[in-house]
């Protein structure tokens, strides 16, 4: 028991270690792989139709370009 003990209060400390660490860096949690994108997947759902927001920032997008059809709009 006494050795569980101590390997459970070390564990602890080094969690402890991280945990000051990452809050002294201030960082914002990221991915490292880079996500879908990095893997030439556009959109993560099957969806037929991109929601709302999707929709608006490629209407700005083709409107940056100047690609502007029916589709975009």
């Amino acid at each position: 028991m006494a050795m569980f003990l101590i390997t459970l209060g070390f564990f602890l400390v080094i969690v402890m270690a991280m945990a000051v660490g990452y809050i002294f860096q201030k960082k914002t949690l990221a991915g490292s792989c880079g996500g879908l994108a990095n893997v030439g997947i556009e959109k993560s759902c099957n969806c037929d139709n991109p929601c709302e927001k999707r929709q608006e920032r490629e209407r700005v997008a083709a409107l940056e370009i100047g690609d502007i059809s029916v589709k975009n709009i």
